[in-house]
């Protein structure tokens, strides 16, 4: 570690997220880290490979395990994170998928939250059950329903706080310290905070996953996922889920997009957050909308505890319309700066209907259980001039009562 990196360790989230792990001086003067773009590497010699191989000696082997510009990505992300260690993966369903496979065998058990990211509860839900891992769905917004269902065999707490897409808030410490007392790991997905607004961690987790193709990325140019936690925990995910389970490795190329994201992700959650704010105030005043999901708006469910666990409210907005299916069509089809498309933490404003999209692998009566409306439209806020923002959305509204009053 050189003498700036460890007094980079010592700095704001901003100089760690733009400065840490990395000295110019040592590669010929350059202000940004090299892409290093390779598959394999040279051993000094037999005995020093050997040495590697058996895990006597730090260094690099094969690409599919790590990679340099991985490894500086990885060490920005844990640190951030508040971790001891990181680990990057291909996708964020990667990241989930190899922490999973490391850690749970047959006869294991994981209690999830009941909202997630579809994919994220198809492989909970669908893909785990058939190896023979029991995978229990609970409200975890309500931590002491967790007290009947933690049993020995249980070996991860899973949950999203805030939740896809409805953004449902979780209170950390109380899910964690009740996984812990019987002996399993909590781990959260923190894609929607990013370390920036939230660190699981510092409130009692276990591990933090990032789908990083989201706001850690911030461009909506690249697929990644991180991992980050205690490092012995890392360290298997990468021997196993990683190495041989999944082969799920980031590239060179998309590790150094993502850190570059990493360089302004605090002011681009900061202007999320603001731009969110304002929408999430003007949707809650709107008479086409039954109701908003905010964490930063008043009157919002579990807002204290929001509060406590984040420094701001976030860039993603959730709204419920009075006139369901037909009017959150409406409304997606009437805006024309705000982008019809999937995925969110992109500097453009994308919208997208859960039941149709991201959670159509929850059945009907899985959505209806579990908050996910026909009606419920999911905003993702960009980096816009937010007055732009703010009139596109006010016309999609309009046409969305157009559209009830059309039906009545």
């Amino acid at each position: 570690m050189t003498t700036s990196d460890r007094s980079n360790r010592h700095r704001g989230f901003a100089t760690r997220a733009i400065h840490l792990g990395y000295d110019p001086m040592e590669e010929s003067g350059a202000l940004t880290p090299p892409i290093h773009m390779t598959s394999t590497y040279a051993f000094e010699s037999a005995e020093a490979g050997g040495a590697l191989f058996r895990g006597e000696r730090e260094g690099y082997i094969y690409g599919r395990n790590r990679n340099p510009t991985q490894a500086l990505l990885e060490e920005r992300v844990a640190d951030l994170e508040g971790a001891e260690a990181g680990l990057a993966l291909a996708s964020g369903m990667a990241a989930i998928g190899a922490l999973c496979w490391t850690l749970l065998e047959a006869g294991d058990e994981a209690v999830i939250d009941h909202t997630l990211y579809g994919n994220t509860f198809a492989l909970f839900t669908r893909g785990l059950p058939k190896f023979g891992v029991k995978v229990t769905p609970a409200d975890l917004t309500d931590p002491a329903g967790l007290d009947g269902l933690l049993g020995e065999r249980t070996r991860i707490v899973f949950f999203e706080t805030p939740a896809n897409p409805n953004l449902r808030v979780i209170d950390i410490r109380a899910v964690a310290d009740r996984a812990r007392a019987a002996g399993a790991l909590t781990a959260v997905d923190n894609t929607f905070c990013t370390p920036a607004l939230q660190r699981p961690l510092e409130h009692g987790a276990d591990i933090v996953v990032h789908s990083a193709t989201k706001y850690l990325g911030g461009h909506g140019d690249l697929l990644a996922g991180v991992i980050a936690g205690p490092h012995d925990i890392v360290h298997r995910i990468r021997q196993h889920g990683l190495r041989y389970l999944t082969g799920a490795t980031i590239s060179p190329m998309t590790a150094f997009l993502a850190m570059r994201g990493l360089k302004t992700l605090e002011l681009r959650m900061e202007r999320h957050s603001e731009s969110a704010l304002r929408i999430a105030r003007l949707l809650s005043e709107h008479p086409a909308v039954a109701s908003v999901e905010y964490p930063w708006l008043e009157g919002f469910p579990r807002g204290g505890t929001a509060r406590r666990q984040m420094t701001m409210g976030g860039g993603l907005v959730s709204f419920e319309l009075h006139g369901g299916l037909a009017a959150g069509m409406a409304f997606m089809n009437a805006v024309e700066l705000v982008t019809r498309a999937v995925s969110l933490g992109d500097c453009e404003t994308l919208v997208q209907h859960p039941a149709s999209m991201t959670h159509a692998a929850y059945t009907l009566e899985e959505r209806a259980r579990h908050g996910i409306g026909e009606g419920l439209v999911r905003l993702s806020v960009g980096l816009e001039t937010v007055e732009d923002i703010l009139r596109d959305v006010e016309a999609g509204l309009d046409a969305a009562m157009a559209s009830g009053a059309a039906a009545g």
